[in-house]
């Protein structure tokens, strides 16, 4: 069987201090990435002079929005363009590893799988809250709850599944609601999530981190709504990416 090509989709914001490292990182990965796929989303520090004077050693299309218009817009953009058969999602800030892509295409080889998610295990010096732990674990909760599943970390951002199954899900969601949009819509299709163990060290408040537990609220807004039907509706909107 031909190896799938593996598009890495990267939404920007204003990652100018982590950016070079991470598209270094990224293309240390070529053995099984075959494209990038990069969405500015009108940073205002140097985040597109760096995309512009790069040299990358992979295809790569870059693209910019005019105006900021969050995550999940920039998610959506990337979709839009990419074109290999399986596509993951990585943030610039450096809290994922590129060295983890190897072991959540491995599942890939195996039939019948078609989602791959990341779990982060949170041991160790990988989070910077006992609160951020604790809202995802809940959020998390209610997803199983609310979908009679049982996955490990909803919010993890290394999603990994085809380019049409991505396109299928129709996504709504400007900001960070795009990820319980996304498990919310794969769970109600039925679509299995394997789980395989990655790394993470969490960014803190002071470093950038965006996310506060008003997201957390959003996010199970958002799987009330994708779990009665009315996924097709804008989901609730938060910060911006």
């Amino acid at each position: 069987m031909p190896r799938k090509r593996l598009s890495v989709l990267i939404p920007v914001y204003n990652e100018e201090a982590t950016l070079t490292r991470l598209l270094d990182r990224v293309e240390e990965q070529a053995a099984v990435v075959a494209e990038l796929v990069i969405v500015d989303d009108c940073s205002g520090d140097r985040t597109p002079e760096i995309l512009a004077a790069r040299r990358f050693r992979i295809p790569a299309r870059v693209v910019r929005h005019d105006v900021n218009k969050g995550k999940g817009a920039a998610i959506r953009t990337g979709l839009s363009v990419a074109t290999g058969d399986l596509l993951l999602i990585q943030d610039a800030d450096l809290e994922y590893s590129p060295e983890d892509y190897a072991r959540l295409l491995e599942p890939f080889a195996r039939e019948g799988v078609e989602v791959v998610y990341g779990s982060r295990s949170f041991g160790g010096h990988a989070a910077y809250s006992f609160w951020f732990v604790v809202g995802n674990r809940l959020v998390t909760l209610a997803t199983n709850v609310l979908f009679n599943a049982y996955i490990t970390d909803m919010e993890t951002c290394f999603k990994v599944m085809p380019l049409s199954l991505w396109r299928s899900l129709h996504l709504r969601s400007d900001r960070f609601g795009i990820e319980p949009e996304v498990t919310g819509k794969l769970l109600s299709k039925r679509k299995r999530i394997y789980e395989v163990p990655i790394a993470y060290n969490a960014r803190s408040r002071e470093e950038g981190k965006k996310l506060t537990w008003l997201d957390g609220v959003r996010a199970i807004g958002v799987l009330l709504v994708v779990r009665v039907g009315l996924g097709g509706t804008r989901a609730a909107r938060g910060p911006s990416s």
